[in-house]
């Protein structure tokens, strides 16, 4: 080898390597900003005063931007210039980003409901009289004369959500290219044997991306969203608070940057590589029938690559996806995708509120310990899952093998978790188990009692205290409190009738928020945290080798074209109906509505903890329990396949050979038997 010949092929190398590094990078920078977004669900809910229903529509609009262009860009694509297509897809996800923290700079300052004023001054000795001042606020909503009303709730109520519709939109437009351009340009260029630890490694930085993403999320949660424009002295809820909103907007703003700067390196890559460890003479010679082929070279003739016509390829479309669909496994794998990823979204989405409303955690912990516990459990799990295949050299049953296990010990982990609960919390007139007072009798629809009937409440509000009996009352003067003490977060409430009617405490005293839950809840939280985290390894264990499933059962020059449409269809069906019907679901299960400014229906402040937990963790573990259904008849089909590739290759190979691929260590492609049968030939 020629010293010259041998730099080239160096230059080369370092090239891929640095595609490999600026490719991880991106996985990293569009999994950041993802799971930002899935952690400020909440508080963006919050915010706009919307349902989980509609909140999950905005969370689905992410994969409503893949679905308008993921076809073209995995087909078109995949002829042009893929790493600087790359780039600009994420110059778009940066935009979107900024869009949608925009309605922050447009909207006024946040008001919380409260059923009291807090608006005296910090250092004021004025006494607030909850039940006494309550008298004039039964229903001042509906005072309001109409024209009052109208611009009030054109200036509480915009639609300003719409701005992180679209900005989610255009975040799911720019990652459209990443995956089936980025993985393909990798695999065309890389040894086949290194692919799925290169797989591994993108995966492994990439789960990074979460990690940051909720720990910002969990971080800028405990700061006020108008942090810098109000006294926060004069703030009466904490970060606890279902009614609290963090600085949601910043986090935008820091991802979008993250991801714009992570597009730079993209602009300077080659269109192609020399395949790696191949000689750069072998490449340009013309004994191609013994080289490997990338995807590029496999579609049009050489003196048309630099000039590619549109009509050539648009042409060529349609038969190749019928080729692609003929084949049986991919089909399966599509479909075994696409109902785990329905499962995993809903899981993912409403997971933070799942803990703060079963077991009584702060959105802010929840986030966080997401981020710190289960998202490194992942990163564990990918790199195991790609040692696995690398270290015993898994063919595509070894893979499907691991892949299956992992999804049942999961799913068998994930059912358990079922079991683990925490009571109700007790609010009073709203959770059945607070009816074992017998002093006290509530109408559960307005939450009066005689011990507040004097009082002539607003039932509308949500302004929770917590009495020192260890029970939650929706506001101070459906408390019956008479007089209070202290300002801001340190007020207090005094001469409390229904505590005292209740007879369960010598002090007839409330503070703000709801009382925490017992003490028990705590245990079995970290039963629940330590089943999700083992959870989580296991199930990624069985990422890489489903994705080695994948690629190795298409033909080559399909590669780009079936990573693109199974991102398509797997995001069309699982990325945007779940968080709609999980939200539309949970919504059926809250006990209490907070009310918009203006009125009108707001979000829900609180969940009826049973309800919500059999809602939600029975749908995952339905799904799962389909989703591995379908991998086992998936498994079944791809050893019914080799089998019948053993015969074949028993009466043109030697007998060593034979065994091996009897054993389920052969790399061969399934797509590469074109005489099986119609379901085989693609």
């Amino acid at each position: 080898m020629s010293v010259e010949s041998k730099k080239t092929r160096e230059a080369c190398c370092s090239k891929l390597k640095l595609f490999l590094a600026s490719l991880a990078f991106v996985y990293f920078a569009k999994a950041f900003a993802g799971a930002y977004m899935k952690s400020s669900i909440t508080q963006i809910e919050r915010r706009f005063d919307i349902p989980s229903s509609l909140i999950g529509v905005i969370d689905g609009s992410f994969e409503m931007g893949n679905l308008l262009i993921i076809a073209f860009v995995s087909y078109f694509g995949a002829k042009l210039h893929r790493p600087r297509l790359i780039g600009i897809g994420c110059l778009i996800m940066a935009v979107g980003s900024f869009l949608v923290a925009l309605p922050h700079f447009f909207q006024g300052l946040y008001k919380y409901e409260t059923s009291v004023s807090h608006k005296a001054a910090v250092n004021s000795t004025e006494t607030i009289l909850p039940c006494l001042s309550n008298h004039s606020m039964t229903d001042a909503d509906d005072t309001l004369d109409a024209e009052t009303k109208l611009e009030c709730e054109k200036a509480a109520s915009s639609p300003m959500w719409i701005y992180v519709f679209l900005g989610n939109m255009l975040r799911g437009i720019g990652e459209t290219p990443v995956m089936p351009l980025g993985i393909s340009y990798l695999d065309d260029f890389s040894r086949e044997e290194n692919t799925p630890f290169y797989l591994a490694c993108i995966h492994t930085v990439g789960i990074l991306g979460p990690m940051f993403g909720f720990m910002l999320g969990s971080f800028l949660s405990k700061i006020y969203v108008d942090t810098g424009f109000v006294n926060l002295d004069t703030i009466t809820i904490t970060y606890k608070d279902s009614r609290w909103v963090g600085a949601w907007w910043l986090g935008f703003i820091v991802t979008g940057t993250v991801v714009l700067l992570s597009s730079i390196p993209f602009f300077f890559l080659p269109k192609s590589l020399p395949k790696q460890g191949q000689e750069q003479e072998e490449i340009q010679s013309k004994s191609t029938e013994l080289a490997t082929k990338t995807e590029q070279e496999q579609f049009l003739p050489e003196e048309t690559q630099e000039k590619v016509k549109f009509q050539e390829m648009a042409k060529d479309f349609i038969p190749s996806l019928k080729r692609l669909f003929r084949n049986r496994i991919y089909s399966l794998i599509i479909l075994a995708s696409l109902v785990i990823v329905n499962g995993f979204i809903g899981l993912i989405t409403f997971k933070p509120k799942y803990i703060e409303q079963v077991y009584g955690q702060s959105a802010t912990k929840a986030t966080f310990l997401i981020g710190i516990l289960n998202l490194p459990a992942v990163a564990l799990g990918f790199i195991t899952g790609g040692f696995l295949l690398k270290r015993f050299k898994l063919g595509i049953v070894g893979a499907a093998r691991v892949a299956i296990s992992a999804s049942l010990g999961s799913f068998c982990l994930l059912a358990v978790q079922i079991f683990v609960q925490c009571e109700n919390a007790e609010v009073a007139g709203l959770s059945m188990s607070y009816q074992r007072v017998p002093q006290v009798s509530y109408n559960p629809q307005t939450l009066l009692s005689q011990c507040n009937g004097h009082c002539f409440c607003s039932v509308k509000h949500w302004d929770p205290v917590c009495a020192y009996n260890g029970m939650t009352y929706a506001s101070p003067c459906l408390a019956g409190c008479q007089t209070s003490t202290g300002m801001g977060k340190e007020m207090v409430f005094h001469n409390c009738t229904c505590i005292n009617e209740a007879g369960l405490a010598a002090n007839a005293s409330a503070v703000l928020g709801q009382c925490p839950r017992k003490d028990d809840c705590d245990i079995k939280f970290k039963i629940y945290m330590a089943l999700s985290v083992i959870g989580s390894y296991i199930s990624a264990c069985g990422g890489t080798p489903g994705y080695i499933v994948l690629l190795r059962s298409i033909q080559p020059d399909l590669k780009s074209l079936a990573l693109g449409m199974q991102t398509l269809i797997v995001r069309t069906l699982g990325g945007i109906p779940p968080p709609i019907y999980f939200g539309a679901l949970i919504d059926r299960t809250c006990l209490k509505w907070g009310t918009k400014h203006c009125g009108g229906r707001g979000a829900c402040r609180l969940y009826n903890a049973n309800a919500f937990r059999l809602t939600y963790l029975g749908m995952i573990t339905g799904l799962y329990f389909l989703a591995n259904t379908v991998w086992g008849y998936l498994y079944y089909s791809i050893v019914k396949r080799q089998k019948k590739i053993a015969l074949k290759n028993q009466s043109k190979e030697n007998g060593q050979e034979s065994n091996a691929v009897t054993n389920g260590h052969a790399n061969i492609n399934i797509a590469d038997i074109d005489d099986m049968g119609t379901e085989c030939t693609i």
